[in-house]
């Protein structure tokens, strides 16, 4: 059976033990078993570290929440994560609710007045072209990977 990590904010949510039983359950009925980051039990900065990476060292595949978290951009541990499945060889789907361009949703240059780059894509060409980008919430990354695993 194949495994899917399951990346994103949603460890810092009031429910996320909640989601990610519920998560794994959807993956469950799709025929994958799913890695939550609370099945890594640790308690420290570093044994959390090396407990997230071991997850995604055993998955076949990194399902990420890329939509904005405390601003306009992903997670940065998700990023990291993502990051790291691809330099694994892993396959990567990023979901978001959003598709626009970042220049549709932010502008030619951000509140700072930093360039926003402009290759037509829906987050930052790092991510969009280390992994599958799907339009949506988790169940519709999840239906995208299982589609493509069965052909």
């Amino acid at each position: 059976m194949k495994q899917i990590y399951l990346a994103g904010f949603d460890v810092f949510a009031p429910d996320a033990v909640q989601r990610g039983v519920k998560m794994k359950l959807m993956c469950a009925e799709k025929g994958f078993a799913g890695l939550y980051p609370f099945d890594n039990e640790a308690d420290t900065a570093p044994a959390i570290f090396e407990g997230n990476c071991a997850l995604i060292d055993r998955a076949d595949v990194v399902i990420a929440n890329l939509d904005p978290f405390r601003g306009d951009e992903p997670d940065s541990g998700t990023c990291f994560e993502v990051g790291y499945a691809f330099a694994k060889g892993k396959a990567v789907y990023g979901y978001v609710s959003d598709v626009r361009t970042m220049r549709e949703k932010m502008g030619e240059r951000d509140a700072a007045g930093f360039a926003v780059e402009n290759w037509g894509l829906p987050l930052n060409l790092m991510l969009s072209c280390a992994a599958k980008i799907v339009e949506g919430d988790f169940a519709a990354a999840l239906a995208a990977c299982a589609e493509e695993m069965r052909t």
